[in-house]
């Protein structure tokens, strides 16, 4: 059995409930991107109430919103290992902030059409 650094058990459980804190407090003071999205998650989120039409329909619109800030912590994560590697330009490290990237706008894109259909059903 390998010995891992972070334990095992209940231990492990409250050092990776650390990790995570210092990962939002690094995400909300050096992403700018990650700062908005949040703001956007927790207006959108009183409206969730109001536009779901079931408990299922809310868990989805808030699901969208959560699915953004989960693809921007890891568009982050690679943005910054990137950069530890090297701050000097090379074609993969632009390729993979890149990739990250779209897949930051493929998540928007799926809370706007998920919240548009809502609002068209609420509305339409």
């Amino acid at each position: 059995m390998i010995n891992k650094p972070n334990g095992s058990g209940l231990g492990r459980v409250l050092k990776a409930t650390e990790c995570s804190r210092k990962g939002f407090v690094a995400a909300w003071r050096f992403e700018a991107a990650f700062r908005q999205e949040a703001v956007l998650a927790m207006l959108l989120l009183p409206l969730s109430f109001w536009l779901a039409q079931s408990a299922q329909h809310w868990a989805l619109l808030v699901s969208v919103l959560l699915l953004v800030l989960i693809v921007e912590l890891l568009n982050s994560a690679i943005e910054t290992l990137t950069d530890r590697v090297s701050l000097e330009r090379h074609e993969l490290s632009g390729r993979a902030k890149d990739l990250g990237s779209a897949a930051v706008t493929l998540s928007l894109t799926v809370v706007a059409v998920v919240w548009g259909v809502a609002l068209w059903q609420k509305f339409g």
